[in-house]
């Protein structure tokens, strides 16, 4: 029987559609694995300085709300960076995008591992956000693009970064921590020196062949957000990480341990984190679609915080309930990340600076919030709060349900 016209035709796509699906996730070209390694450097950064921040605010004399402001200054900026990420990457390249976001890195935290003031700190980690808006938008973009095994693969190896960085970073935090304060600032400069000199050997300058050519304007997320799935999504992480910046930037200050216990205790919300975003979270996708996987475990994220606010004095139950949050926030991440990418038909940068901007304004509100609702009230409230807006953030998926349950029908084709 001869095939017809039509079908010749698309056995090419077909064919690639195949290899695409049988490639390994640990079968990438060199450019992924320098970009994989350079964001577990990056990522890094933000455990580095968790289990300094009592410490900080000892040192330099600052209350925890003013301390959590290096979390918001940080996240404010990044938010409103994302804006011009995809603008900046359409003329300089992914290569030159994410080493200047390196070398800004670089520069502000070795400028804050000088400074002498918590002002001057919060302003010098606002700078250190510019940073890292251009690399990890950047770098979700060019994981997703460069891969050879499909968006959902591509995805996982970009949140097994983020989670073995995270993982890492606080025990070397606390270790550094334990000699100073600045030198977990310090040792973040160093380690950006390491991620370029890897970057610049080994990612190609050429663009990949499925990276559009075309330059990004500044209106492009905002037209992105036009699509109510992208919205959607994007709405319901900044409420979700209200939640998550809570215990990241409050939970510390009622752990009552040293920069070393503190440290340990984030590795293991780290290790969790990593694990579960790898193997876990494609289960629950294979099994319960990303969408209801999602909701299940923010509903079960709101009552792991409630449980700190009712034990916030019960040291046992703030660690236990920290690092099992660990696991919820891995799934989550890789599971809302997946759904983002198929969410909407734009470039996959431009969705990821739209959603950026909304989830990272969550994340600058956040930490401030809760030192805040901790001086105002107690230290409970905090946890409260962050459930409810998790909770919240599970409703607002529901209601919306209709606008974003095709992810699910887009993932089965990768």
């Amino acid at each position: 029987m001869s095939s017809s016209p039509e079908s010749v035709a698309s056995s090419p796509t077909k064919s690639a559609s195949n290899v695409e699906a049988k490639a390994g996730l640990l079968s990438q070209p060199r450019a992924v694995w320098a970009v994989f390694f350079a964001c577990i450097i990056a990522f890094m950064g933000l455990g580095l300085v968790d289990p300094i921040l009592v410490t900080i605010s000892e040192k330099l004399h600052a209350t925890p709300s003013q301390t959590t402001l290096l979390f918001t200054s940080y996240n404010a900026v990044m938010a409103v960076a994302m804006l011009v990420t995809g603008m900046i990457s359409s003329r300089l390249g992914i290569k030159w995008t994410l080493l200047s976001g390196i070398v800004i890195i670089a520069i502000f935290s070795a400028l804050g591992g000088l400074s002498n003031n918590i002002w001057a700190l919060v302003g010098l980690r606002g700078g250190w956000g510019l940073g890292n808006a251009l690399f990890v938008a950047t770098a979700l973009a060019a994981i997703v693009s460069l891969s050879n095994s499909g968006t959902a693969k591509a995805i996982i190896l970009y949140e097994a970064a983020i989670g073995l960085g995270i993982s890492v970073g606080p025990l070397l935090g606390g270790w550094l921590g334990g000699m100073s304060w600045r030198g977990p600032f310090l040792g973040v400069a160093s380690l950006m020196v390491i991620a370029f000199i890897g970057l610049i050997a080994l990612m190609p300058n050429a663009k990949p062949k499925n990276v559009s050519q075309t330059k990004t304007s500044l209106k492009d997320p905002f037209k992105a957000l036009k699509h109510r799935s992208l919205l959607v999504f994007g709405i319901a992480a900044a409420l979700y990480n209200f939640g998550f910046f809570t215990l990241l930037a409050f939970a510390p200050f009622v752990m009552g341990l040293d920069e070393h216990g503190i440290g340990f205790v984030f590795l293991g919300w780290g290790i969790l984190l990593a694990v579960t975003s790898v193997f876990m979270a494609p289960i629950l996708q294979r099994r319960f679609g990303t969408v209801k996987s999602m909701c299940f475990m923010l509903t079960i994220f709101a009552i792991v915080l409630a449980i700190m606010g009712i034990w916030t004095s019960t040291q046992w139950v703030i660690i236990a309930a920290v690092i099992f949050a660990g696991a919820l926030l891995g799934n989550n991440n890789t599971l809302i990340t997946t759904a983002v990418m198929n969410s909407a038909p734009v470039e996959r940068s431009t969705a990821s600076a739209a959603y950026s901007f909304l989830r990272f304004i969550g994340g600058a509100i956040a930490p401030y919030f809760a030192g805040k609702l901790a001086e105002w009230y107690n230290p409970s409230t905090p946890f409260y709060v962050g459930a409810a807006f998790v909770l919240l953030s599970v409703i607002f998926i529901a209601l919306n349900h209709n606008h974003i349950k095709h992810v699910d029908n887009a993932e089965v084709g990768h």
